[in-house]
Order: C-alpha cells, then structure tokens, then sequence
C-alpha cells in the first residue's frame, strides 16, 4: 500500500477496526445514540431527537462579550435541539484554564480554539479523545478533507499511535492574513513603488529616513513576532509566531535541522540588525505595546506596521478621525519575496476543537459528533456561525452574494449600521465562526482583501513539516530541551537584531544551542520521523 492509501485507509477506517488494533478502551458497538439522527449525511441539517445540553469551554474575546441572549444561541436551538453549558474564561487565560481543567478532568466535553499542535500535551493522560477513530460519525468533515485534498496535512497531526486526537478548522485554501501595511502615499510622494522584495523594502525605507530624518519609518507591533513570521519563509526559516518546534525539513538530506542554529535564520537576523543599525527600525517595536505601535503609526510618526485585514481597518478609523479619508492611503502589500525565492507558507488548518474523553460516556456521543460535524464542518453551518439568520442579520442574492442587513456592521462593512453582528448579535464569533471553503472565506473580505489573497496565492507554497510522532516518554524528553532551547533563541534572536550580541559571535551562539541540547533534541525528532516513515509504508 502506499503512502496516500494507508493515510486515506486510517482516516476513514472504522472504530471497531482502529481500537482492536490499538487495544484502548471505546469501540463502536460502545457509542451511545440517545439523541442522533438515523440518517445523518452531508447536506442534512443536524437536529436532535431530543433536547441535549453539551459542556464547552468558552473563550470570552474581549471586543464581544459573552451575552446570553444572543441571537445565535436562541437560533442554535431552535435549529439543532442543542444549547451549551458553557465554561466562559478570558481569552488572555484561555490556554492556561484549558490545560488545567484537562489535567484535573474537570474540561467540559467541547473544547474549541485549539491550534494543531496544543493537544499533544493531554495525549499520554488519555484525558482527550482519540477522535480519528470516531470520524466515521462526522460526513462532512470526511467529505472536506477529501474533496479539498486534506488528506497529507491531517496525517500530520498523527501521533505515535497512528491516531489525531483534534479535530481541526479546515480551509479549502491557503489563507494568509498578516503581513506589512505601509502608508501608500507617502511612498507614492518620494517616488517610491512599493517593495516587491525585503531588498527593496530595505532601499524604500533608507530613502524615507533620508527624507524624514526625526521619523523612524518602521515601527512594529505584536512585539516583532509577526513580522519575523512573515519575513521567515521568503528567508528559509522560521521565526516570531512561526516558531513552533523550531525544527525545519530538509528535504534534500529527508531529515529534521534546527533552524535558528541555520546560515538562512543568520541571514534574517542580519537584514532585521541592518535595519535598526541604520535607524530605519523603532527599536522599541520589540518592546512596546501595540496601541503605542498604531499610535505612531496614525500620527505620521511611523510608515510601516504589521496588520491583518481587521488591523486595517482600526488604522483608517484613526486616519479618517485624524486626516480625513481622502488624505492619506495605506494597504497591506503582498508579503515581499526574499532570498528563498517569491514563497509563502502556512497550512490550511484553523484552531480546532478537542473533546474529553469523558464524553465516550455520555448517552448522547454520537449526537454530540453529528451536531459538532455540522456546526465546524458543514456548508449549511459554516455559513450560519459566519453570516447569522437570513433575512434577519443578512439577505442573499441569487447569485449567492451575502450582504448584511441595513442595521449591522462588521469590521468595515456596512458602517453605518448601529449593532455589530459579532457584539449584538453573537455571529462571526472566533469561538464557532472559522474555516471552510474559499466563497465563504472572502464573503466577508473587501475586494481590497480579496486582491491581497488573490497575489498571495499566486506565490509558491512551502510544503509543511512532515509529522514528528513522539512516543510519550521520547515527548517528555524532547519538551524539556525544546522549551529552554526557545528561549535561549528568543533571547538571542533580540540581542543580535538589537546589536547587543554582535552577529560575529553567531557561531557561538551556535555552539551554546548545542551545549543546551539542541543535537539531542534534533535527533530524537529524526528518530521518530524514521518511525513514522516505517510504520506507513
């Protein structure tokens, strides 16, 4: 069998089949069906035979909070027979309250805004469930995964035992949103055209300090992370929120390498140091707070910051305020080209949803894999997270373009409207509202937006890593050298940007990497990427 065959075999296996082989608790002749649809496919709308309460963990986002009578919950119900009982904790302590409720098997049974990777943690406890073997009960989410093609980047998230224990977001394409936003017509006033390369983002900026000698052009928010994240993978690297495990694929030597100890994150490193060298960088965008950074920037005192689509938004309210609209210009540009070639990176994974194995327990299991299968992953529900009610929060032409009804706003559409489809009514909620197919996707977006994605996916794609399955104990072991490896580099990544460490000490560095166990933890990845290579042969 090869290697598409065996993922597309253990993705849509059955229970009964995967939990024989593996031997763990929880087979299908065990689930429970109080409650579920006889006859549950893709294209049916999810209802409950009967009135069920689900436990979820809820992040509270400080810009809608949580409301109780919120139009999607009422809709919810009347449309599935489902309402919640929530756990609602502040966005800033949600990962933290979520590892502790799960380590105490105190976590509800849902538990959403889990990126890919944060569920390997509660794996060896066996507090979360093995939900590979269940996605039987979930057609629409087989049918995405195969009719996107999804197949290799699930796979991915595969541990040692063969199984995913998260259930992701899934995107129909790559859908990359931040990146640098640049005052568009001070550039156009020097003649400047906007940069297509980091070289020519560096001589754009040199320009503007010339003729603007007590402005810092560059001055960053999100402490540096997102632009070291954008900057990385036309670098060849990783970097800011990118970081990850620090590891990067070499697929020429087909192993595992440690990227900050790299020529290419050197490299990096040396562009960003020139930058504030030569007095084109605040060097407080490494330290400052992101209303200090957009301050600056809507004063005229900065001409280039990191956004995505919503930070453009909040930068022309303070402009209009501030200018008046027909007084400045500024756009978020396609994320420059660097000496890895015209590339971008990213997968097509959102933040996902982990369920407590408690919930193999519950009477009402497959109902609650039925309803979650139609809430994150059917077109039907997708649309009702995003949009809200027909003929009440939007209408829909024939030719199914969606607009917002004449009372609502979201994030720059339909301004003048007096209640927020997020804060009023409870809809595009981060909680329920991400992913899916590309139409939905760019419903929402301006055609500012939509021409920014347009370019962007006319870049390469970078391949992501391929999985590096631990066994428990080799996972223990790999964390403990991986966490103070991190933030070694963090440390470091600062010092030479800054200029306090200077970059002719970079072999050093590279040396200190080792001295704290970078070779071992490089190894124990390469050892269990060879296992995972034999095991799906």
């Amino acid at each position: 069998m090869n290697r598409k065959k065996a993922i597309v075999s253990m993705l849509v296996g059955s229970a009964v089949l995967m939990t024989a082989c593996s031997g763990d608790t929880g087979t299908e002749a065990e689930v429970t069906s109080v409650g579920a649809m006889e006859n549950y496919g893709v294209g049916d709308t999810f209802q409950a035979t009967e009135p069920i309460t689900f436990s979820l963990l809820y992040s509270e986002h400080p810009n809608y909070p949580f409301k109780r009578d919120w139009l999607f919950f009422e809709e919810l119900e009347k449309r599935t027979n489902i309402t919640f009982d929530e756990t609602i904790v502040p966005m800033s302590d949600y990962e933290q309250k979520r590892s502790l409720l799960v380590s105490s098997g105190d976590a509800p049974l849902i538990l959403p805004k889990t990126y890919p990777g944060q569920e390997s943690a509660f794996v060896s406890s066996g507090a979360i469930l093995p939900v590979s073997e269940y996605v039987d009960l979930m057609p629409n989410f087989l049918d995405k995964v195969e009719k996107w093609g999804l197949e290799d980047e699930l796979d991915g998230l595969r541990q040692e035992d063969g199984k995913y224990y998260l259930l992701p977001g899934l995107h129909e394409e790559l859908r990359p949103d931040y990146t640098l936003a640049v005052r568009t017509d001070i550039f156009e006033e020097n003649n400047l055209s906007i940069p297509e390369t980091w070289d020519e983002l560096l001589e754009s900026l040199k320009v503007l300090k010339d003729a603007y000698p007590d402005i810092t052009p560059f001055s960053d928010r999100y402490s540096f992370n997102s632009t070291l994240n954008v900057a990385a993978t036309p670098f060849g690297t990783i970097g800011g929120w990118g970081f990850s495990s620090g590891l990067t694929f070499d697929s020429d030597r087909d192993q595992f390498e440690y990227s900050p100890a790299t020529d290419e994150y050197k490299e990096m490193l040396t562009y960003f140091n020139e930058m504030v060298e030569e007095g084109l960088i605040d060097r407080e965008s490494f330290t400052q707070d992101d209303e200090q950074a957009i301050q600056k920037f809507v004063t005229g005192n900065s001409f280039v910051i990191n956004a995505n689509s919503q930070d453009i938004v909040t930068y022309r309210n303070s402009l209009d305020d501030r200018l008046g609209e027909d007084e400045y210009s500024i756009s978020k540009i396609p994320v420059p080209a660097g000496p890895a070639g015209n590339v971008q990176g990213g997968g097509r994974f959102e933040n996902g949803i982990m369920i407590s194995s408690k919930a193999l327990e519950s009477e009402n299991f497959e109902a609650m894999m039925q309803f979650i299968d139609w809430l994150w992953y059917s077109d039907e529900g997708l649309e009702f997270a995003k949009w809200g009610v027909e003929d009440v929060t939007y209408t829909k032409a024939e030719d199914g373009t969606r607009t917002l009804t004449e009372n609502i706003n979201y994030i720059g559409m339909n301004p003048e409207g007096t209640e927020a489809l997020n804060v009023d009514y409870g809809f595009a909620n981060g909680v329920f509202a991400y992913g899916g197919a590309t139409e939905l996707t760019r419903s929402m977006m301006s055609e500012e937006e939509i021409e920014f994605q347009e370019e962007m996916s006319n870049k390469d794609s970078i391949d992501p890593n391929p999985p590096v399955p631990y066994s428990d104990d080799v996972r223990e072991r790999a964390t403990l050298l991986s966490t103070p490896l991190k933030d070694f580099v963090d440390q470091s990544t600062l010092q030479f940007i800054l200029g306090t460490r200077d970059l002719s000490e970079f072999d050093q560095y590279v040396e200190e990497l080792k001295g704290r166990g970078m070779d071992e933890y490089v190894d124990l990845s390469n050892e269990a990427y060879e296992n995972y290579k034999e095991a799906v042969k």
